[in-house]
């Protein structure tokens, strides 16, 4: 369907002062009010598509995507700190990366609850209420003098940006037609994956200057900006849901994937084979049994299994379980790397970074348009085999790696997740009925994001391993980094397997 013809089905569907969704042709109602999709308020957005247009849509992305920003600073600005917390309060990176892994942690597990708090409170408060406790978070963190304070600050940042996160690609999949889809999402990306390679840069020149407390403060002008903005051009909810929250599906998950992190940052302490890790695994095995069997039964379970029916999806859930683990682990990795091996301060180790965020940034809207005319999965494919091939030569060079070569490997790195990014989110996201849209998105940002906890403890654990197994030995530092790379380089290819399986049943909408 053309897009002039798109918005024009919107605007017969609105109800001039009614605050009620209609069609003017009522055999084909119920088909238009599948594909409208938009948020349930149709008074304010009725005024604001008759004041702002067919731009409306990409004004409400706009403003999502300056949230979006703000989140994902708090996270990938944060990496180039690790080194100076670790100094400030002479701890470990197996104790000072809980200022990431909790971030994480908090990040994923707040991502469970946004279908429901949608239906309850609607998109406009939701996001705002979300941005508002992210902001406060941050200034709060800027204040901080003890770690555990540090620590629990990062904590409700990471729920913030949790209930943040799924929000934007449900802007894109109810209010743009799947043949902009692709577009929209490689529009979306752009910012937010533009600003994060900035931010190592900023946050580095901010640490080097002000100490590690400024680089609280680094999201602020876009939680402002945000904030500013969604009050004018975010439509209200004026019919909200009352169905009632699945308390025990969220306490099983949350169970499961806390002790699943814990699991992992204590392997170095217990060993793989102690009473204590083999309880926990069991633990974390139950978890599993225990939703899987409510799921089926509940009448409105927090994660519905029925999504899995879907090929595409399940398979694109473990690609993003997978290249999540990838993804964060890296940008943990490379800044720690190039401070603690190769010696740079955290400016330069910045500005390594600084390059292949911006060809990034280039390649996803290219990617945008590139999955709208050919095969999501193929290019999702092809993303994951560069991205994983940036590792493989972190990996064969180690120490003896020079400044140049990090920043040309990190750019063909990057190259590949600007590919994965929108074909990936269209991939899963775009055999989805509508009714399903909220959970399918929520999943798609859950499994990166336990993917990404799940990795940088890893990372964090096996480094501090390895360095202390080959430490004393020439070159043995950059060996236990080389062997680092190695390990994300598997990963992605476990996710490129799982992405050659995401065929999808039927036609896409």
């Amino acid at each position: 369907m053309a897009e002039q013809e798109w918005m024009s089905e919107v605007r017969a569907m609105v109800g001039r002062g009614s605050g009620r969704v209609y069609a003017r042709d009522e055999v084909n109602a119920p088909m238009i009010r599948q594909r409208i999709r938009i948020l349930p308020a149709a008074l304010p957005c009725e005024i604001l598509l008759g004041r702002h247009g067919e731009r409306f849509k990409w004004l409400a992305l706009l403003v999502v995507g300056m949230g979006m920003i703000a989140g994902v600073l708090a996270s990938t600005s944060f990496n180039v700190a690790v080194p100076a917390l670790s100094a400030a309060f002479g701890l470990g990176q197996d104790r000072v990366q809980w200022v990431v892994t909790g971030f994480l942690a908090a990040l994923t597990l707040a991502m469970l609850p946004t279908p429901w708090l949608l239906d309850r409170y609607g998109f406009r408060r939701l996001f705002l209420g979300s941005n508002l406790l992210l902001a406060a978070a941050s200034l709060a963190g800027a204040a901080a003098t003890h770690f555990g304070l540090v620590v629990a600050v990062r904590i409700v940042q990471g729920i913030a940006a949790g209930l943040l996160q799924p929000l934007a690609m449900l802007v894109v999949m109810r209010l743009f037609p799947p043949s902009i889809q692709g577009r929209a999402t490689g529009v979306l990306s752009f910012g937010i994956v533009l600003a994060p390679a900035a931010a190592p840069a900023a946050a580095g020149v901010l640490l080097d200057h002000f100490g590690w407390q400024a680089v609280f403060l680094i999201n602020l002008p876009f939680c402002a900006v945000a904030g500013a903005l969604g009050l004018y051009l975010l439509p209200r909810a004026d019919d909200t849901a009352r169905r009632p929250f699945d308390w025990y599906g969220f306490g099983v998950l949350c169970a499961g994937t806390l002790i699943g992190i814990e699991l992992i940052a204590s392997l170095r302490q217990h060993g793989p084979l102690a009473p204590h890790t083999l309880a926990r695994i069991g633990v974390v095995a139950l978890c599993c049994v225990l939703f899987v069997r409510h799921a089926r039964t509940a009448a409105a379970p927090i994660v519905a299994l029925d999504l899995f029916r879907e090929r595409s999806f399940a398979m694109g859930a473990l690609v993003s379980l997978v290249y999540g683990v990838g993804l964060y682990a890296s940008t943990y990795l490379i800044p720690v790397f190039l401070q603690s091996v190769l010696g740079y301060d955290a400016s330069l180790a910045g500005l390594a970074l600084l390059p292949s965020g911006i060809a990034l940034a280039v390649v996803i809207p290219l990617a945008g348009v590139l999955t709208d005319r050919c095969s999501p999965r193929w290019i999702t494919v092809a993303g994951l085999g560069l991205f994983g091939a940036s590792f493989v030569m972190f990996a064969a060079r180690g120490g003896a790696i020079s400044y140049g070569e990090v920043v040309v490997f990190t750019v063909v790195g990057r190259i590949g997740l600007g590919l994965v990014i929108p074909a990936l989110t269209v991939a899963m996201l775009g055999p989805m009925q509508p009714r399903q849209l909220g959970q399918a998105s929520m999943v798609s940002n859950y499994t990166r994001q336990l993917g990404g906890v799940l990795g940088v403890a890893i990372v964090a654990v096996l480094v501090e391993w390895w360095v202390g197994l080959y430490g004393a030995l020439p070159g043995g530092i950059g060996k236990a980094y080389s062997q680092a790379f190695m390990l994300l380089a598997l990963t992605f290819g476990l996710a490129l397997l799982a992405a050659v399986r995401m065929k999808r049943r039927g036609r896409r909408r």
